[in-house]
């Protein structure tokens, strides 16, 4: 956790510097227990004197842009659908960004719609970066002075490296898919007293296999496809659910979607589409056409349900296994 917290900081404070000496403001709108939140707003935000501005209740958006406004705030780590409520809300775009230099989206996919409507507003791009409690838990970012949205998560940050392996331990030619393998001094060890669930996540050569499945372009940047256990198998072809929903989330009456699949006598799976509405007219053709000219016909949501709210974590994570489990129930 120490080398995460120093990896960060080279990453990061370039771009703080930027700010002079003045004392900085993050927002921590995220849970403490959560790695996330410990090491980037508490730890990192202490070893460079930060005021940590902390938000008990984050879904209290009218709250939490009441707060915001108090202050000229520096950094703000969050995940895609607070990002997501809060550019979508009139009074927050009255805030003054003029100080906001750094805001990094984890936990979750940044979707292009919410990047897009976040820099438009504050002036500041979301930059994503992408770890696990097992990685203390920055592994890749993107470069903070990068301002259009790519949809990677971006580059190994000092001293990491990352492999993109099959399922036989083998790296995968650049452009393949693989499962993500990360190494470097953040890495856990192992689990606490579980040497068999240890065995099965560490390679040999000391890399941490991470369960999601992502693919490495020439330049050294990462894309996550999906987590293997989400992934949706259709008459035999492989279906990514973060794939569909970027591509539904830029429908411009969609406020926040997610796609999980469910048994289907014909295919095996088929893709089940779960939307918020932010036009109360949007109806099940709109969704339907629209998913007719975007994807192929594999990848077409077979179901469409609209709901008030997604089940999320206490981060503010989508949590497809509830949709999953309503859809056995």
């Amino acid at each position: 956790m120490v080398a995460n917290i120093l990896q960060t900081e080279a990453w990061f404070k370039p771009m703080l510097d930027k700010l002079g000496d003045k004392p900085l403001t993050v927002v921590c709108a995220l849970p403490l227990y959560h790695i996330f939140a410990l090491t980037i707003c508490y730890m990192m935000g202490a070893r460079l004197g930060m005021t940590n501005l902390l938000i008990p209740n984050p879904r209290d958006i009218t709250g939490l842009i009441r707060t915001l406004a108090q202050y000229r705030i520096n950094m703000f780590p969050a995940v895609n659908t607070l990002f997501n409520a809060l550019a979508n809300e009139p009074e927050f775009a009255r805030l003054d960004f003029s100080e906001l230099v750094v805001s990094n989206g984890g936990g979750m996919a940044v979707q292009q719609a919410t990047a897009e409507r976040w820099l438009k507003i504050t002036g500041c791009p979301v930059v994503e970066g992408y770890g696990l409690s097992e990685t203390s838990p920055v592994a890749t970012s993107n470069r903070l002075d990068v301002t259009d949205f790519s949809g990677t998560i971006g580059l190994p940050i000092p001293s990491t490296d990352i492999a993109i392996r099959d399922d036989d331990g083998r790296d995968v030619p650049l452009g393949q898919t693989g499962e993500i393998c990360i190494r470097g001094p953040q890495v856990m060890a192992g689990y606490w007293q579980r040497p068999d669930e240890t065995a099965l996540v560490m390679t040999a050569d000391g890399y941490f296999k991470s369960g999601d499945i992502g693919v490495m372009d020439e330049r050294g940047y990462v894309r996550i496809v999906d987590r293997k256990k989400d992934m949706i198998l259709v008459s035999g072809f492989n279906v990514y659910p973060t794939e569909i929903e970027q591509v539904v989330n830029l429908h411009p009456g969609v406020l926040e979607c997610a796609a999980v699949g469910v048994p289907d006598a014909r295919s095996g799976e088929a893709v089940k589409l779960y939307v918020v509405r932010k036009d109360t007219g949007l109806d099940e053709e709109d969704i339907v056409a629209y998913c007719r000219d975007n994807f192929t016909a594999y990848k077409r949501p077979k179901y469409v349900e609209f709901r008030d709210e997604l089940p999320k974590s206490n981060v503010g994570k989508v949590l497809r296994r509830e949709l999953r489990s309503s859809v056995a129930a």
